[in-house]
């Protein structure tokens, strides 16, 4: 199997690089390798590699900025999915695309089926939403959540940045949904891709978690990692205390049973895999 993974610099990107099983060929393209807004680019790489399978790791994820650039969060992660999912079905390669649970509006109180109906706060959301109808039916769609690993920008090594230098850290305490390890996810999307499944599935790490129960985890497992050496208050606020240009779900946990189903396992819980996480940066840095 030849695998091609767009959006390879990424810190999803570079999981699924690291996770590929050994029977896979991998091609992975970061943005400097392939711009995925260029059709004649994705073409072209799909002619000259010829992969059995594509997986779309890149997006444009600046969720505040879409805001006032909705153009180019249109281009990356709407028009580009439409560009690649049309270079695979006239490659027969499967597509794997990756989308998020901000195209929901937070209003539910139980964890999002995948049926569930749809409702993007923000310019974010409304073109990974459409990215999503371009995918095509014949796409694997899995929508994911909070995702962070060892490298890369993230919530957790912005905390453990914040929590070095500063007296007290501020986090918001309303906004609800379960953070997601990358290379979980990575592991997950192989799975899933294996199986030959097409359509809509959801993969977060296990549990459920305000942005505030994940930061004071991460205080308590870097403390016991020797990733900090001093504790520091970890202050609870509101989304309103914090305004931003774009609005957040206020609960976005989703429903994993069909995945779970699908690849004959659980997810680990999100605290677990932090530890996991703080362990790789202690090891490796």
């Amino acid at each position: 199997m030849k695998a091609l993974i767009v959006g390879g610099g990424g810190q999803l990107g570079r999981s699924l690089k690291a996770s590929a099983p050994s029977t896979a060929s991998v091609i992975s393209l970061d943005r400097g390798a392939l711009d995925i807004t260029d059709a004649q680019a994705i073409q072209a790489v799909m002619q000259q590699e010829r992969p059995d399978i594509i997986f779309n790791a890149a997006a444009y994820t600046a969720v505040d900025r879409a805001e006032s650039d909705a153009e180019a969060a249109m281009a990356a992660n709407a028009t580009a999915v439409g560009y690649m999912a049309e270079a695979a079905r006239q490659a027969a390669a499967a597509f794997v695309h990756v989308s998020t649970d901000f195209v929901f509006d937070g209003a539910a109180g139980t964890p999002y089926p995948t049926d569930a109906a749809t409702s993007p706060l923000g310019v974010y959301g409304a073109t990974k939403l459409e990215g999503e109808r371009l995918a095509g039916a014949d796409a694997l769609i899995v929508r994911t959540a909070w995702v962070y690993a060892p490298t890369g920008g993230n919530f957790v090594r912005t905390m453990l940045r914040l929590m070095s230098e500063r007296p007290e850290v501020r986090v918001v305490a309303d906004q609800i949904g379960t953070p997601t390890y990358a290379p979980a996810l990575a592991d997950a999307l192989w799975a899933m891709s294996q199986t030959g499944a097409k359509g809509i599935y959801h993969y977060t790490d296990a549990g459920v978690a305000s942005w505030y129960d994940f930061a004071v985890a991460i205080q308590e497992e870097a403390l016991e990692a020797g990733l900090l050496t001093e504790k520091v208050p970890v202050i609870p606020i509101a989304t309103s205390d914090f305004p931003t240009p774009a609005k957040r779900p206020g609960y976005s946990v989703l429903d994993k049973s069909s995945t779970y189903a699908l690849i004959g396992k659980i997810a680990p819980h999100w605290r677990d895999n932090l530890r996991i996480m703080l362990k790789e940066i202690k090891t490796h840095g």
